[in-house]
């Protein structure tokens, strides 16, 4: 022990979620953000139990050969793996996704890891706070673990773009006089031609109309959000100016979207999914489950149905099948109410929230029997269990896993299964 507040800890390993796992000395285990593997630290907790603590390593008594200074101050609450250094990533991350697989009781066989060629400035996508003192409006984070706010310039994982954005933003606000007080957050997001797009959150349904906010962007909406609700929830658009539309290229096929839409922000990694994806279904029939704006299944060519619940997304879905002349259905439905639509021939798509399947998806899936399931994860932990469920008919064709997120914990993995015989 140190002093009365903080503890030692011996750190083994990464887990899931990218926190560190340490021992202490009383046999309790420790979740540390701010630690590597090997590395002994000291830390305050932030919340005891009586088998675990967690916290944010504060002093590095023994530090790893692959710690590196990380490049920004707040990096804990966007990257927190920025001290990790780059080419150990997709080993920790490999080792987290063959542990979660086993802890489910799978063989995933050998897991192979997809790099990435940029661990910087690669995000399409940031969202950021505010926060107001004597100086003016800034741009802000949330500290992890905490409700608290600390002013930041930008982020070292966000494409350019959106940091210049976001920063001309802030100044037209402030020279509007706008506080802090009124705004709730800012969505900047980017396509690969360089064009942004912005969604500016709001307290006030009467927040001023500002003229210059259109020379900043392609397009930018102002969005009145309940002051009750979650700070990124849309209330009702106030105004907008341009287009807050984007279209981006993958795999040749243009697929578009815009500023409030789920749409992957690091392309040239998706995309190395996606031809894993287009291999293994070939030219079979495909229905792709969980759609989004259409990013999967229209970039294959033999996709008959895309099956999505949010209703912006069906839109734009619709206009991407237009764009692409394809045949292809768009369904308006939660996967649970869809169920009739998972096919008996061909390969079904599934790339599920965070939550994974629905145990009705599951079931109707292992009646069904489709022949091949790809199903790409952002949580190996409930794709785990889910695929544990659907070992009972199927066999694990591969496990792969894709560093989508570069300088974070967050791994995306794709499994292959084939019905068996």
């Amino acid at each position: 022990m140190n002093s009365s507040h903080s503890i030692d800890a011996s750190v083994k390993k990464f887990i899931h979620g990218g926190q560190a796992l340490g021992e202490l000395e009383d046999g309790r285990k420790a979740l540390l953000w701010n630690a590597l593997p090997g590395e002994k630290v000291s830390f305050s907790p932030s919340k005891s139990k009586s088998s675990y603590v967690e916290g944010i390593a504060e002093t590095i008594l023994s530090a790893s050969e692959d710690r590196v200074e990380p490049r920004d101050q707040l990096y804990l609450s966007t990257s927190p793996w920025q001290i990790l250094r780059e080419l150990k990533e997709d080993f920790y991350k490999q080792e987290v996704l063959r542990e979660t697989f086993e802890r489910a009781g799978l063989e995933a066989g050998e897991i192979s890891f997809h790099h990435t060629d940029s661990f910087w400035h690669y995000r399409n996508k940031m969202e950021y706070s505010f926060f107001g003192d004597d100086d003016g409006l800034h741009l802000a984070l949330y500290n992890r673990g905490s409700h608290l706010k600390q002013i930041v310039t930008g982020s070292s994982i966000a494409m350019p773009i959106i940091d210049e954005v976001a920063t001309a933003i802030v100044a037209v606000l402030d020279e509007a006089s706008v506080r802090a007080s009124s705004l709730k957050s800012l969505i900047i997001r980017a396509n690969q031609a360089g064009e942004a797009v912005v969604a500016i959150f709001t307290r006030d349904q009467d927040f001023p109309e500002l003229q210059k906010l259109s020379e900043l962007a392609k397009g930018v909406v102002v969005v009145y959000s309940n002051p009750k609700s979650p700070a990124s929830v849309r209330t009702r658009d106030l105004y907008t100016f341009g287009d807050v539309n984007l279209v981006d290229n993958l795999l040749g096929n243009e697929i578009g979207y815009d500023v409030f839409s789920f749409f992957q922000v690091n392309i040239p990694i998706f995309e190395a999914a996606l031809n894993r994806i287009k291999d293994f279904c070939g030219d079979d029939v495909v229905v792709d489950f969980y759609s989004g704006v259409g990013s999967i299944g229209l970039s294959l060519p033999s996709t008959t149905a895309l099956v999505e619940s949010d209703h912006a997304n069906i839109l734009h879905a619709q206009k991407n099948i237009l764009n692409k002349r394809s045949s292809t259905e768009a369904i308006e439905a939660f996967g649970e109410r869809a169920l009739d639509f998972i096919p008996r021939e061909g390969c079904l798509i599934v790339d599920p929230p965070r939550a994974g399947l629905h145990s009705a998806v599951v079931d109707r899936i292992l009646e069904v029997a489709p022949p091949k399931i790809a199903y790409l994860s952002c949580n190996p932990s409930t794709q785990a269990r889910d695929v544990a469920l659907l070992a009972i008919q199927y066999d694990i064709d591969c496990v792969e896993g894709f560093n989508f997120f570069p300088r974070t914990p967050h791994i995306e993995s794709l499994v292959m299964l084939r019905l068996r015989k």
